[in-house]
């Protein structure tokens, strides 16, 4: 028997999430330039977004078990679990202490690359093992991720250029 099931694949989404919105939040809160606050503002409300997506993935794919394709399950289980323990956010709290730590919005836009692209790698491995029906919502998912790569690393770019950020969506 696996160790991990569609729905609780989904569970560690929707915690993922849940951290993604507290950590765009608190750097919200924390700025005072108004451009970057919407940009903040901007991630936090499409990360609560993809939660509704999750919720309403997980209610429709109750004890769903996973097939395995190439490999052992066991050998695959352990592979996710790497993946679920090499999330950036552990928890919320952890997310809102990394926003409060981060040195500089620079630094702060780098932290969130490096967990936009942790959840691409988590999302494109769990689209995997949930049942056929709901792998177009986590492509959706995957590519509003990569979306926010994009406009993370836009920003990114203006502040290697010695710009002010101008971007929220």
């Amino acid at each position: 028997m696996a160790i991990f099931s569609g729905s609780e694949l989904v569970d560690v989404a929707l915690g993922i999430e849940r951290n993604g919105v507290a950590y765009y939040s608190s750097l919200a809160e924390l700025t005072t330039d108004a451009l970057l606050k919407d940009t903040y503002n901007y991630l936090a409300n499409m990360e609560r977004t993809h939660l509704e997506i999750f919720q309403n993935m997980l209610d429709s794919i109750g004890k769903y078990q996973p097939t395995y394709a190439g490999g052992s399950e066991e050998e695959y289980e352990l592979y996710l679990k790497a993946l679920i323990d090499s999330v950036v956010f552990t928890n919320d709290e952890v997310a809102r202490q990394m926003a409060r730590n981060a040195s500089s919005p620079a630094e702060a836009i780098q932290i969130a690359l490096g967990a936009e692209k942790d959840s691409i790698i988590f999302y494109s491995e769990m689209r995997d093992l949930v049942p056929e029906r709901d792998r177009l919502v986590a492509d959706k998912v995957i590519n509003e991720e990569k979306s926010h790569v994009r406009l993370l690393s836009g920003i990114k770019k203006k502040f290697a250029q010695g710009k002010e950020s101008r971007s929220c969506n």
